[in-house]
């Protein structure tokens, strides 16, 4: 009839017939074909729904029911559909299905490899749509014997699938659970032994070998800017002292010393040119690739490269900027040719005499840069990188109370300025500024403290200042650090564990083809893992032997 309102040509009229009623027979034979007895269990979202329909499946076909069903040429999964729809019973119900080991006579049936199979990227998506399904998935990866044998229980990890790909590579399943930064599920059996097998046997040579290099530069800096200079003095003032006794004449600087300044001019150029040379290369390179593909965050109304996200690569780019500003006041470039007694490679001169300071205040800081970019070895102990993390996570508390200080400090500050009194200590807001952090600290002497008694009412703004500062502001920042402390030591474990596995995946694309396949074939993911002796299991699994009182496991976990 709304056709007919619109024209009046029949030809068109039985094209549109024809199209709803082919529409309708589609629709009929997606729901016929589709609605199985598993789909209309994730529809109610009923665990004993799902468990009763797919009771009625043999058991070889099980795991097809959950992740396969064929309408016509399209196929969808129902444990997708139910983790989309949010039918999360249902798709908990199939995952502890899927991975329950049954066995029969003739084989084990294990739904291990149909997942992944099916869903390479099950894990990837379960970190977004589902993590609380995360754990479940986790546990059906474990096997454990009922039987002990001298204390010890057999268990097998099956982590196939976290390991290597379908191609034959490193799996990203590491990499999109480190990326959930979640500090309890990297805490989980499965995901700790993976990272630490791949760390221990293949990543952590390749981790060792790109430290090396920066450990070199790090000794070199140290050398040239801390060591080698005062050496240069030491050698410098005694040569001279020893020949202005013998002759009562100055005298030219000795060979040694020539020999110290050639060393040190060695290395800075060193420094100059590998050290800051390659980070500018580094950071040219992930500035042109961030820009190429348009990856910019945004901080205030300024737009920077994605890639300065990472607080190392931060601190690093601060290092190169700071090296640079070294390299503009080197002392011994300035002077070049200048300098006095015709010393070569010398520091001695006018020019290099008013840099110098500067000079020197730039090294402190790239010292400073230099070995808090070391604490990324920390990553070797699991133990000392939580306790690192641990530090960083309290310098919020250690910043707070260092803001409440300061605005502490300038209001009294400003307070003792306007106050009539004779003390020479707290004259003027600097002065009184700098006293005040002095009581702070402890390091106003009872001599001073004396010297109040003069001056009652600025003694007695003085006492107010303590009471505030160091009894309450301090006592406060104890309590914070605590709480602090107690918050982040339940999962320090966890979050040097997400350390840990970024580094792991960050460093595997470095690792030669023929070490990962060396890698893989002692793992021997191949070869079927033993559930007792003689009882050869399943394969993709890597068996190891736990206190028996780790885990206490009274029932048998395969269905036989």
């Amino acid at each position: 009839q709304v056709i007919r309102a619109f024209t009046d040509n029949d030809k068109a009229e039985e094209a549109f017939r024809w199209s709803l009623n082919l529409l309708s027979r589609m629709m009929v034979r997606v729901v016929n074909e589709g609605s199985t007895i598993v789909m209309k269990a994730i529809n109610l979202n009923s665990a004993k729904s799902l468990r009763k329909a797919i009771s009625c499946a043999p058991r070889g076909k099980r795991a097809l029911w959950m992740l396969n069903i064929q309408v016509g040429t399209q196929s969808i999964s129902p444990f997708v559909w139910a983790i989309e729809t949010g039918s999360l019973d249902a798709a908990n119900a199939i995952i502890v299905d899927l991975l329950t080991i049954r066995a029969d006579r003739d084989r084990y049936y294990y739904g291990m490899d149909s997942l992944f199979e099916r869903h390479p990227d099950i894990i990837k998506r379960l970190c977004v749509d589902a993590p609380a399904l995360l754990p479940t998935l986790l546990d059906g990866l474990i096997w454990r014997s009922r039987v002990t044998d001298a204390g010890l229980r057999r268990v097998n990890y099956y982590i196939k699938h976290f390991v290597v790909d379908a191609d034959g590579g490193f799996s990203p399943a590491i990499e999109w659970i480190t990326d959930n930064k979640d500090p309890t599920i990297v805490c989980h059996p499965v995901v700790a032994m993976v990272t630490d097998i791949v760390w221990t046997q293949v990543a952590f040579r390749g981790f060792l070998l790109g430290k090396a290099w920066f450990l070199f530069t790090l000794l070199v800096f140290v050398l040239s800017q801390s060591i080698l200079k005062h050496v240069e003095h030491d050698v410098a003032d005694a040569a001279a002292s020893d020949a202005e006794k013998a002759s009562g004449m100055p005298v030219e600087p000795s060979r040694h010393v020539e020999d110290l300044r050639i060393t040190i001019f060695i290395c800075r150029c060193f420094i100059y040119t590998c050290s800051l040379g390659q980070g500018l290369v580094h950071h040219a390179s992930c500035v042109m690739k961030d820009c190429r593909a348009k990856n910019f965050m945004k901080v205030g109304c300024l737009k920077l490269p994605m890639y300065l996200t990472n607080w190392q690569d931060r601190v690093n780019l601060c290092l190169m900027f700071f090296l640079c500003l070294m390299l503009c006041m080197e002392p011994i470039l300035h002077c070049m040719g200048q300098s006095e007694e015709g010393a070569l490679f010398g520091e001695d001169c006018a020019a290099g005499d008013q840099l110098s300071f500067a000079y020197s205040v730039m090294t402190t800081i790239a010292v400073l840069l230099y070995f808090l970019l070391l604490s990324d070895l920390s990553v070797f102990s699991t133990r000392v990188s939580a306790f690192v993390l641990v530090c960083g996570r309290v310098v919020s508390e250690v910043l707070l109370f260092l803001f409440g200080l300061t605005f502490l400090v300038v209001a009294f500050a400003c307070a003792i300025s306007s106050l009539e009194h004779e003390s020479d200590d707290f004259d003027g807001m600097p002065q009184s500024g700098l006293n005040l952090l002095r009581v702070t600290l402890g390091m106003f002497t009872g001599t001073h403290y004396d010297k109040l008694e003069d001056s009652p009412a600025l003694m007695i703004v003085i006492i107010v200042f303590i009471i505030i500062s160091v009894i309450f502001l301090t006592n406060l920042l104890i309590a914070q650090l605590n709480c602090a402390y107690q918050t982040c030591y339940q999962n320090m474990v966890g979050f040097a564990r997400l350390n840990r596995g970024k580094i792991v995946y960050e460093t595997m694309p470095t690792v030669s083809k023929k070490r990962w396949e060396g890698f893989l074939k002692r793992l021997r993911l191949e070869e079927r893992v033993e559930f007792g002796e003689g009882d050869i299991g399943l394969a993709g699994g890597v068996q190891v032997l736990e206190p028996a009182s780790a885990n206490i496991t009274t029932k048998d976990m395969i269905r036989r």
